[in-house]
């Protein structure tokens, strides 16, 4: 089985999960963060709740996140690295689909974002 058919292994920690990674649900001060927006919370892992945000398209279109740095500021064991890098996969693909012409993100997102979201998938998938 790939790593995106097996359920958290032993050595994953389930955690509460926020469900969106767009960035306005995390408000921060310079000091703390808030989460807000709990509608798709539930039982996660870091793995996917860190690639949803950084998979996000808030995250690169709109923030320019660079989320190799922000990824390396978290201790992952080599479990999650590894299912951390097919979500990764996973969402920027959701994206991609979601960006397609008349696809439900593509009206609300700036000229050239379907182009750049291919880019982004294709340099994952490298």
């Amino acid at each position: 089985k790939s790593a995106l058919d097996r359920r958290a292994s032993p050595d994953t920690d389930v955690v509460l999960g926020q469900g969106d990674g767009n960035l306005a649900n995390f408000l921060w001060d310079r000091t703390r963060v808030r989460i807000v927006d709990f509608e798709d919370s539930g039982s996660s892992d870091r793995a996917f709740e860190l690639a949803i945000l950084v998979e996000h398209i808030s995250a690169w279109s709109d923030a320019s996140l660079d989320a190799e740095a922000f990824l390396g500021l978290f201790e992952l064991t080599s479990a999650e690295k590894s299912r951390l890098r097919e979500l990764r996969r996973l969402t920027a693909l959701f994206w991609l689909i979601l960006l397609r012409p008349h696809g439900p993100a593509s009206g609300r997102n700036p000229p050239g974002t379907l182009q750049s979201q291919a880019r982004r998938l294709l340099a994952l998938l490298g």
